[in-house]
């Protein structure tokens, strides 16, 4: 029961439209702005990067918080059912995020959400996103796209974690077969979630960052 009541309440901290929020303390609709998007890029065009470093930590708060409190609820180790019951919580602050009720189901793309959730899965996730941030931070750098550095980061994340089950002893694909399949469904929802910027990248339309 403990565990359903946090799936119900990481959803609802999820569904919290942080974004909106803060562009709606300073009179402005995040959604009539730049790409529409509620998430820390666009704010960041709406209102500055200050304001996007912010909003950026607490929707990664969002999905961060859950599954901390979900830890203490499991056993430790945890077993392969208890990771299901922990992928849950994580998946449900995500969906929130994505889908969230306040919005009418029409969120945000679950990037700083679900860095969030790794984070808090430690530390078959947590070492993984470290190398999908570096990952992320290089292809900013580079070709100053936060979509296609978003994309990049999630590729990376699933095959980071298949070479650390494979490196690191005790970890082997039978028990762990759960965090691997929601390391690929994740990141892959978030690459369908930026399926315009895909096609914006691909025409040379797509807008860029550090840039006059």
């Amino acid at each position: 029961m403990k565990l359903v009541v946090l799936i119900i309440v990481a959803y609802l901290l999820g569904s919290i439209p942080v974004g909106l929020i803060i562009a709606g303390a300073h009179g402005k609709d995040l959604r009539s702005i730049g790409s529409g998007n509620i998430g820390a890029t666009n704010l960041a065009r709406a209102l500055g990067k200050k304001w996007a470093y912010l909003c950026f930590c607490l929707d990664a708060a969002k999905g961060l918080i859950p599954v901390l409190a979900a830890t203490f609820v499991l056993s430790s180790p945890p077993a392969v059912k208890d990771l299901f019951l922990w992928l849950a919580v994580g998946c449900a602050a995500i969906s929130g995020h994505i889908f969230p009720v306040y919005l009418k189901f029409k969120g945000g793309k679950g990037v700083a959400t679900s860095f969030g959730v790794a984070l808090g899965l430690w530390p078959y996730y947590t070492v993984c996103s470290v190398f999908a941030l570096a990952v992320w931070v290089i292809t900013v750098l580079i070709w100053r796209h936060i979509s296609l550095a978003s994309i990049a980061a999630s590729i990376t994340f699933p095959i980071a974690l298949v070479l650390a089950i494979m490196l690191k002893p005790g970890w082997d694909f039978t028990d762990l077969w759960p965090l691997l399949t929601a390391a690929t469904a994740i990141p892959l929802m978030v690459i369908i979630r930026h399926r315009q910027n895909i096609k914006r990248l691909i025409t040379g339309t797509e807008s860029k960052v550090f840039t006059k």
